[in-house]
């Protein structure tokens, strides 16, 4: 039954009924994270991080630790999670356009539209799509809207000292003021009331956290928790590029994020590293608060909880900071599910899409599937022991033609130029040697070849931000011709 939007919002600033009364479905609590790699405890990604919440989420539910998104980059990854298709259909590949304003993509469906279709009532907050798409005033995404996207207030001059011109908002460091200053402190607050009184029907409460997207500032007490030392940098090999394709530097080719080797010789990059993780266990405090809110308002057993992070970050691994690769550390991704119908405690290896989101939800909130118009597949499965197991690899898009295919064991990387690389993790858990010529193991990079996909869709018009495109044999970034011979920006001279 359809209700009128203002009877959703006079029930909230009333007080709502009492939780889960005539609720016949369970809500929705979907908390997406902005450049989180595997930084969490429960995922190992680095020795020192402090992610206490979201473990103990991922304690009372599963949680994949081999997930992978289907974009590194977060306009079309948060596009392919939403509309449950992979960006080669779509033709979303950059930072521009929303897919709304395509009018090829202009009437799908979307996640939280189909809830709503479905007798859900549908909230948001945070950096839920991509920048503050969703959230306009002629935006029809949700039904009520909280605080939208918000770095929070920046320092008067740059903390990162740094030689050269620097893109503003590419900065980090310890800053003043309180924490309940922060934008990802409002968005989680809004949650928290949310969740005190809730409307009578089931909910859809979508939860955006900015950190650890860049500026990286936090107030003193998060620093605090990592050492100021190399002992927070993570493993790299200086040689790592020497055995990867000229092509791989082309999807990240001028970009506001720097080149390791910048920062160390500017001396920041043990400082970068630091605030990352500092950033981390703030928003993971934020996890923290909205998760006790769910519990105080004694929802736990009948919310569904997923958490996902739009794509990864290097952090000096490949010589870069940022995204836009198609190796792991940009690609792996947290998943992790709890509530009704998840067993707590369980832990997956197998190979998983962002885009299993879609319909793993509908699945478990027991909505009328979409087999027909997604392309990820329900991991309702695989919440439960002895669960089947997903039967493919998960694949990632980079821009037409580019695209990384992870199994349990290994990753194939083919580019728009047909240079290739195929890495063991079981061997070598950093990619650091590329093994694409290795005879002994042509009858299994030929099996992960099989994967890529056949077609890509070309870029949608007003494709801006990030897009690499391959045309008449030439690299085109961003809409102009890399030339042949040119210098690798970045590694060149001492700035970017």
């Amino acid at each position: 039954m359809k209700i009128r939007p203002g009877a959703v919002i006079l029930s909230l600033f009333l007080g709502g009924l009492p939780a889960g009364a005539l609720q016949t479905q369970p809500n929705v609590l979907f908390i997406v994270v902005d450049d989180l790699n595997d930084w969490v405890g429960c995922l190992g990604g680095h020795p020192l991080v402090k992610t206490p919440h979201i473990d103990a989420l991922a304690q009372r539910g599963v949680v994949f630790t081999n997930a992978h998104c289907q974009a590194p980059l977060c306009n079309p990854s948060r596009t392919s999670v939403f509309l449950g298709k992979r960006p080669e259909t779509t033709g979303v590949y950059g930072l521009q356009p929303w897919f709304r304003d395509v009018p090829e993509l202009r009437e799908l469906i979307s996640l939280p539209q189909y809830f709503s279709r479905n007798g859900y009532r549908t909230l948001a907050t945070g950096k839920v799509f991509h920048g503050r798409f969703g959230f306009r005033k002629v935006d029809r995404e949700f039904d009520l809207t909280g605080p939208g996207y918000d770095d929070g207030p920046y320092p008067e001059e740059r903390l990162a000292k740094l030689p050269g011109r620097q893109n503003r908002g590419n900065d980090w460091g310890v800053i003043e003021g309180r924490n309940e200053e922060r934008g990802d402190w409002k968005v989680a607050s809004w949650a928290v009331e949310r969740l005190k009184s809730l409307p009578p029907e089931p909910v859809f409460l979508s939860v955006g956290i900015r950190l650890p997207h860049v500026p990286l500032f936090a107030t003193r007490e998060w620093f605090d928790l990592y050492p100021d030392d190399e002992s927070v940098l993570p493993f790299i090999r200086r040689d790592d590029r020497e055995d990867t394709p000229l092509f791989s530097w082309y999807l990240h080719w001028r970009l506001p994020e720097h080149r390791r080797e910048f920062l160390e010789r500017a001396r920041q990059w043990q400082g970068q590293v630091r605030a990352y993780l500092a950033c981390i266990s703030f928003l993971d405090a934020q996890v923290g608060r909205v998760l006790g809110a769910l519990r105080a308002a004694e929802l736990e057993e009948n919310t569904v909880v997923v958490l996902w992070s739009d794509h990864g970050w290097h952090l000096g691994e490949k010589g870069v900071t940022g995204k836009n690769t198609l190796w792991e550390e940009s690609t792996r991704v947290p998943l992790i599910f709890a509530g009704p119908g998840v067993t707590p405690g369980l832990s997956s290896a197998t190979p998983v899409e962002l885009l299993d989101i879609y319909p793993t939800l509908l699945d478990l909130c027991g909505l009328p599937a979409r087999d027909d118009a997604l392309d990820g597949i329900s991991l309702r499965a695989m919440l439960e022991p002895g669960g089947v197991s997903r039967v493919r690899p998960a694949r990632t898009t980079a821009g037409p033609g580019n695209q990384a295919v992870r199994g349990e064991r290994f990753r194939f990387i083919r580019y728009a130029d047909g240079s290739e690389e195929f890495y063991d993790l079981s061997e070598d858990p950093h990619e650091w040697v590329n093994l694409v010529e290795r005879e002994e193991l042509a009858p299994v990079i030929e099996n992960y070849r099989k994967w890529i996909s056949r077609t890509f869709a070309p870029p949608v018009r007003g494709s801006a931000g990030r897009v690499l495109e391959w045309k008449g044999g030439r690299p085109i970034w961003e809409g102009r011709e890399i030339p042949a011979g040119a210098p690798i920006p970045g590694l060149e001279r001492g700035d970017r």
